[in-house]
C-alpha cells in the first residue's frame, strides 16, 4: 500500500463514481481502476462493489476510509514541517547569557520569539559568565552567545546588541554616594568587591587596568561569586564594587548607589555571538528578532537624566 494508492481510494471512495475520481486526480479512468484493483489484491479484500451503474464502499472500503485520511493528514503535517524547517519557522535554538544585565533581554526576545515565532523553540541557559558563554558555542552546545569578550574566536560572528558604559556601586551610607560622577582615581583607598578573576572576566579586568592607569593597584576585600552577590556585599558596606549601568538599570537593592565613572574604559558592550558556519534556518529567524529588538539597537552613553537616576536623585 502506498500514497498514491491511498489517494486513489479516498477520490473514488468521496465521489462513489471512477469517471468523477479520475477527473479529480487529473489522470485517465483506466490507470485508476487498476491502482484500486492492485489495492484490493494487496489487502486481499474488496473496497468496492461496483456495476455499470453504480459504485458502493464495501464494509472493508468503509473501513479503510479514516485510516486513509490519517495517513494523509499526516504527511501534509510532515511536509509542512518540512517546508516550515527549511523556512526557519521551527527548530530548537538554544542561547547561552551571562550576567545580570543580559536578563531582560533574552526575556523579550523570548516574548517575541513564542509570539511570532511559535514553532521555534528556544533552550535558555544562564551562565555566570561570558567565556564559559563563548566556550559552549565554539564547541557546538549552543548557537547563540550573549556576553562581554575581548576576543571572539575567528569562526565566531558578533554583534553589539547593547552599549553599555561602566559605573561603581557604593553603599547609600558612602560619603561618595551622592556624586554625580567619579574618577576611578578617589577610588583608590577604597576596598573593592571583585568578581572571581577568571580568564576572560571582563569587570576584574576593567577594574585593573583603570586602577593601573591612574596609579593604583585595587585593594580586593572580598571575591563574590556573582553581581547579585556582589551588590548584597556593598550593601552590607563590605566594599565598593565595579559594574555596568545596565546592572544598574535591573537592580532593586535600595542601600546600593551607582555613580558613573569619569573614564573611558575599554568596551563593555553586550554582543550576541554566533558561529559563521551555522546553516540552521531558526537561527537566522532569531537572530532577525534578536538584532532588530528595540533594546538590542546600539544606544550611546547614558544621558543626563539616567545619571541622576543612577545616583538615586
Amino acid at each position: 500500500m502506498d500514497i498514491g494508492q491511498l489517494r486513489a481510494f479516498l477520490a473514488v471512495a468521496e465521489e462513489l463514481h471512477f469517471g468523477r475520481a479520475a477527473q479529480r486526480l487529473h489522470v485517465a479512468q483506466p490507470p485508476l481502476s487498476r491502482t484500486i484493483k492492485q489495492l484490493e489484491r494487496e489487502l486481499g479484500t474488496s473496497l468496492f462493489d461496483r456495476n455499470t451503474r453504480s459504485v458502493r464502499l464495501t464494509s472493508s472500503g468503509q473501513a479503510l476510509i479514516d485510516p486513509a485520511r490519517e495517513v494523509l493528514e499526516a504527511l501534509r503535517r510532515a511536509e509542512a514541517a518540512v517546508r516550515s524547517a527549511d523556512d526557519g519557522e521551527v527548530g530548537l535554538v538554544r542561547i547561552a547569557f551571562a550576567g545580570l544585565s543580559t536578563h531582560p533581554l533574552v526575556a523579550r526576545l523570548a516574548r517575541v520569539v513564542r509570539s511570532k515565532r511559535p514553532g521555534i523553540q528556544l533552550e535558555l541557559s544562564s551562565q555566570n559568565f561570558a567565556q564559559p558563554a563563548m566556550k559552549r558555542l565554539v564547541q557546538g552546545h549552543t548557537d547563540i552567545a550573549l556576553g562581554r569578550w575581548d576576543v571572539i574566536p575567528a569562526e565566531v560572528s558578533a554583534r553589539v546588541v547593547m552599549r553599555d558604559s561602566l559605573v561603581v556601586a557604593l553603599p547609600d551610607t558612602h560619603e561618595l554616594a551622592r556624586a554625580c560622577r567619579l574618577s576611578i582615581a578617589r577610588l583608590a583607598d577604597e576596598g573593592f568587591v571583585s568578581l572571581p578573576p577568571h580568564e576572560g572576566a571582563v569587570l576584574p579586568d576593567r577594574l585593573r587596568r583603570l586602577a593601573h592607569e591612574n596609579g593604583f593597584v585595587p585593594g580586593i576585600v572580598q571575591v563574590a561569586p556573582d553581581t547579585q552577590t556582589a551588590l548584597a556585599l556593598v550593601s552590607a558596606e563590605v566594599g565598593c564594587h565595579l559594574t555596568l549601568a545596565s546592572v544598574a538599570d535591573n537592580a532593586t537593592n535600595p542601600h546600593v548607589v551607582f555613580v558613573p565613572l569619569d573614564e573611558s574604559a575599554p568596551d563593555v558592550d553586550l554582543r550576541a555571538a554566533w558561529r559563521r558556519d551555522d546553516r540552521n534556518p531558526a537561527l537566522r529567524a532569531v537572530l532577525d528578532e534578536l538584532l532588530t529588538l528595540d533594546d538590542a539597537a546600539p544606544r550611546p552613553s547614558p544621558p543626563d537624566q539616567v545619571v541622576d537616576r543612577l545616583v538615586g536623585r
